[in-house]
Parts: structure tokens; C-alpha cells; sequence
């Protein structure tokens, strides 16, 4: 996964704000090797920044799959997990 500033830097070319959300999340998704699920970093993100919203969390993940960033993975009988585009992370599945 790139840099939360290196994101930041792949959002702007795209023509899209990088908002202080979207920043958090950046970080949170920083060497995560968790597979979080949004559920997840929206609960960890609303524990640092109380306004944050769901959908914000949702936005930003889909932008980041369409930007090829991350993977959605959706096992049989789970929520959707994101996965980081990482050697270490392909080495892993």
C-alpha cells in the first residue's frame, strides 16, 4: 500500500479532494495487514474523528479499488474485506 502522501498525491491527479477524512483513512489503511472491512476502519476512524461518516469511509474505499490501490474481496459468508495491493500481501493469500 502507498503512503498516506503518496494517496493523497494519487487522489489530487485524479481529480478528487483529499479531505482530512479521506487522510485518516489513508493512515489507517497504512501497512494494514488486517484485510479490514469498512465496518472496521469506520469504527477506528470514528474513534479518532467522531464526524466522520460511513459513506465517507465506503467513497473513499471504492475510489481507492477503482485507482487499483486496493481489492475488494467478498468471502462466501462475510462483509467485504480490502485488501492491499502489496507484495508481502500477495505472498500471503
Amino acid at each position: 500500500m502507498k503512503s498516506p502522501t503518496e494517496l493523497a498525491e494519487a487522489f489530487r491527479a485524479q481529480g478528487l479532494k483529499v479531505t482530512p477524512q479521506r487522510q485518516l483513512l489513508f493512515a489507517l489503511l497504512e501497512d494494514n495487514t488486517s484485510h479490514p472491512t469498512a465496518d472496521g476502519l469506520y469504527a477506528r476512524a470514528s474513534a479518532q474523528m467522531p464526524g466522520i461518516s460511513l459513506r465517507t469511509v465506503y467513497t473513499t474505499l471504492t475510489d481507492l479499488v477503482d485507482m487499483g490501490e486496493l481489492q475488494a474481496v467478498a468471502p462466501r459468508s462475510a462483509s467485504i474485506v480490502f485488501h492491499g495491493t502489496c507484495a508481502t500481501c500477495a505472498a500471503t493469500d
